[in-house]
C-alpha cells in the first residue's frame, strides 16, 4: 500500500510539471500525431475498400471463371464454354422460366473525373437476367438500358466520381456514341462502375473475350451440385467460386498490399517519434535530477520514479493518438476514393471507424512506452549523491 501511495503522489507531482516542459512535450505529441494520422488514414483506405467489396458478395451466388484466373479481367471463356455453364444444373429460374445467370465482359474506360484528372472507370456487359441475378440493383433514375442498343446506366458512386456520366450525356467507346440512360444504387462495388448490354458491348469490341458468367442459385445447399457439374465436365477447364469467395480473395490481396505500405509508412516514422520521445524522456529526467534525488533521499523508491516517467510518456502518447487521429478524420473521412487499374476500378467512401482509432492509440503507446523505457531505468538508477551535488 505505501509502494502505491508513493507511485500515485510521484507520478501526479511529475505530470503536474508537464506545462514547465511543453515544447519538449509537443515534439513527442506532434511526431505521434504524424504516425497515427498515417496509419489510421491508410487503413481507412483498406477497410473501406475490404468493406465494399465483402458487400457484393453473396452465399447463394456464384461465379464462373477461367481456370487459373484470378479476377474476372485476366479471364476469359468461349461463347460455347458460357453456354455450358448457363445450362448446368442448380440454377434459379426467373419469373418468365429462364435462368437466372448472366455471362459478362468487364473492361476498363478512361473518362474524366470532376476534378479534371483521367481515371479508369469498370464497363460492365451483363444479360437480360441482370436484375434476377442481383436483386439488389435499383435504377433510381432514368430507365434501363435496352438489348441491341448503344446505352448505359451508370452507377451512383460513379456518378458522384466522373464528369460526363449523366443522364443524357455520350460516352465514346471505341469509336462509337453510347448514351446514359439511367442511374442505379446496388450498395457494394458495382456502383462504381456502368453496366450495359453485353452482346452490344461484344460487337463494339470485336475479339473481346466473354470474361465470367454470374449465376444465382436455386438455394446456398446448390452450390456444390453446380460447381461438380461443371469441374467434372471434360468440355470445360473453369473455376467455380461462391461469390463471397471470389470478393474475399480480392479483400485479402489488397489488405495484404496495403498492409505492407502501412507498416512500412508508418514503421519509419514511427522510429522518429521514438527518437522524440527518448529525447524528451530523458531531458525530462534530467531537469528533475534534484527533485528526483530528493525524493529517493526522502525514503520514496525506484518504482515510483519508473512509474511517473512511463505514465508521462503513455499520457503525451495517449493525446498525440487522438490528435493525429482526428486530424485524418477531419481530412479525410467520408472521402470518395478511385482505386482501380487499366481494366478495372472501385470507387468508395473511406471511412475512419473507432477501430481504427484503437489501433491508433496501442500503436501509439507502444512507441510511448518504448521511448520512456531507458530514460525511466535511468532515472530509478540514478545515485543520490550524484543529483545532489548540482544544487
Amino acid at each position: 500500500m505505501i509502494a502505491l501511495t508513493q507511485i500515485v503522489a510521484v507520478t501526479a507531482m511529475n505530470l503536474r510539471n508537464i506545462p514547465q516542459r511543453l515544447g519538449s512535450s509537443c515534439v513527442v505529441v506532434v511526431g505521434i500525431a504524424g504516425v497515427v494520422g498515417v496509419l489510421v488514414s491508410v487503413l481507412g483506405i483498406s477497410t473501406s475498400l475490404t468493406d465494399t467489396l465483402l458487400a457484393t458478395g453473396r452465399v447463394d451466388r456464384a461465379i464462373v471463371l477461367r481456370d487459373g484466373a484470378d479476377t474476372e479481367v485476366s479471364s476469359a471463356l468461349s461463347v460455347d464454354a458460357a453456354l455450358t455453364i448457363v445450362d448446368a444444373p442448380g440454377i434459379a429460374r426467373t419469373a418468365e422460366g429462364y435462368v437466372a445467370a448472366t455471362i459478362n465482359m468487364v473492361t476498363g474506360v478512361n473518362l474524366e473525373r470532376i476534378d479534371g484528372t483521367l481515371a479508369s472507370m469498370t464497363l460492365r456487359g451483363t444479360g437480360a437476367a441482370v436484375f434476377d441475378v442481383r436483386p439488389e440493383i435499383e435504377i433510381v433514375a432514368g430507365r434501363m438500358f435496352e438489348r441491341g442498343v448503344r446505352e448505359l446506366i451508370v452507377g451512383a458512386s460513379a456518378l458522384e466520381e466522373f464528369a460526363g456520366v449523366n443522364i443524357g450525356d455520350i460516352v465514346s467507346l471505341r469509336g462509337s456514341d453510347w448514351t446514359v440512360v439511367g442511374v442505379f444504387t446496388s450498395g457494394d462495388a458495382l456502383e462504381s462502375g456502368m453496366l450495359t448490354d453485353v452482346e452490344t458491348l461484344l460487337s463494339a469490341y470485336q475479339g473481346a473475350p466473354r470474361n465470367s458468367v454470374t449465376v444465382m442459385l436455386e438455394s446456398e445447399d446448390s452450390f456444390d451440385e453446380f460447381r461438380d457439374a461443371l469441374t467434372t465436365n471434360p468440355a470445360l477447364t473453369v473455376d467455380v467460386l461462391r461469390e463471397t469467395e471470389y470478393y474475399s480473395r480480392q479483400a485479402s490481396f489488397i489488405n495484404d498490399v496495403i498492409g505492407v505500405v502501412t507498416n512500412f509508412v508508418a514503421g519509419i516514422m514511427a522510429v522518429g517519434a521514438l527518437f522524440a520521445a527518448l529525447n524528451t524522456m530523458y531531458q525530462a529526467v534530467s531537469s528533475r535530477s534534484v527533485e528526483i534525488a530528493t525524493l529517493r533521499a526522502i525514503g520514496f523508491g525506484q518504482g515510483g520514479i519508473v512509474v511517473s516517467v512511463l505514465c508521462e510518456a503513455l499520457l503525451l502518447a495517449v493525446v498525440g493518438a487522438f490528435v493525429g487521429a482526428a486530424v485524418a478524420w477531419a481530412l479525410f473521412n467520408g472521402t470518395t476514393i478511385n482505386m482501380g487499374s487499366v481494366n478495372a476500378s472501385i470507387v468508395f467512401r473511406l471511412e475512419v471507424s473507432p477501430g481504427l482509432v484503437a489501433q491508433g492509440v496501442v500503436w501509439a503507446c507502444a512507441v510511448g512506452l518504448l521511448g520512456a523505457l531507458l530514460p525511466a531505468i535511468r532515472a530509478a538508477r540514478l545515485p543520490v549523491a550524484t543529483a545532489l551535488r548540482a544544487v
